[in-house]
């Protein structure tokens, strides 16, 4: 398989670079600056060929279809797209205290990258059949009206706004044998998470891996799961 993944610099999307390329994926690596630095760069030399570093800030839309220029041109076709670069901002504070500029760089990140994404990179996606290809947004548990609850708003908003997208490109893409799934990846020690979070990256990143090649299917009416497979509330 062909992955690309956003934000594989650090954290889950590292893990989920790593964890694909050990496996046998090739996978365009997007990150925002123009190399590659720690470990990402040792996982490119320990995999050459596999694993190739894209310069990519998801704000960008030129970049995005520069992007898609370029993978196009080397004859990488996708099977999988994982929209994981995100940011979380304006924590520990209330409405009264909500920086209105927080919420629209949140969106910015979380909700307008992973939609110039798919509108650049979908189309270079392989058609399949029964939901073979996928793309997969790093959704929350928060991002829920289950899940709503008090603080947190441009991340959570900005989750929720995800999900809905989620399902609108999942009834888009059907017809090409391509699904579309929000899933929430856990609550992970990473630098977003903390390190009090109960799982590590590389535990949420193998279930996430697992749901793209299917080894964990869900059921096709669902697209809001867990990185186990399981359904979410929404």
């Amino acid at each position: 398989m062909n992955l690309l993944i956003t934000g594989a610099g650090r954290g889950l999307g590292y893990e989920l670079a790593r964890i694909a390329a050990a496996r046998g994926h090739a996978v365009a690596a997007c990150i925002r600056s123009a190399e590659a630095e720690g470990e990402l760069a040792a996982l490119a030399e320990r995999y050459p060929g596999l694993v190739r570093i894209e310069r990519l800030d998801v704000t960008d839309e030129t970049q995005a279809g520069e992007l898609a220029a370029r993978l196009q041109a080397a004859g990488f076709a996708l099977d999988a797209i994982v929209n994981n670069a995100g940011i979380l901002l304006g924590r520990g504070g209330g409405i009264a205290s909500l920086e209105l500029d927080e919420v629209r760089r949140t969106f910015e990140v979380n909700l307008y990258g992973p939609m110039s994404v798919a509108k650049h990179l979908t189309p270079l996606m392989r058609d399949g059949r029964d939901g073979a290809k996928i793309v997969v947004h790093v959704a929350s548990e928060a991002g829920s009206f289950a899940g709503a609850y008090g603080g947190d708003y441009p991340y959570a908003l900005s989750k929720i706004a995800l999900s809905m997208f989620t399902k609108q490109l999942n009834d888009e893409l059907r017809p090409r044998g391509i699904r579309a799934l929000a899933v929430h990846p856990g609550w992970i020690r990473t630098d977003m998470g903390g390190s009090s979070a109960p799982l590590s990256a590389a535990e949420s990143a193998l279930g996430i891996i697992d749901l793209i090649e299917g080894t964990t299917e869900v059921p096709a009416e669902t697209w809001f799961v867990d990185y186990t497979g399981r359904a979410m509330p929404i």
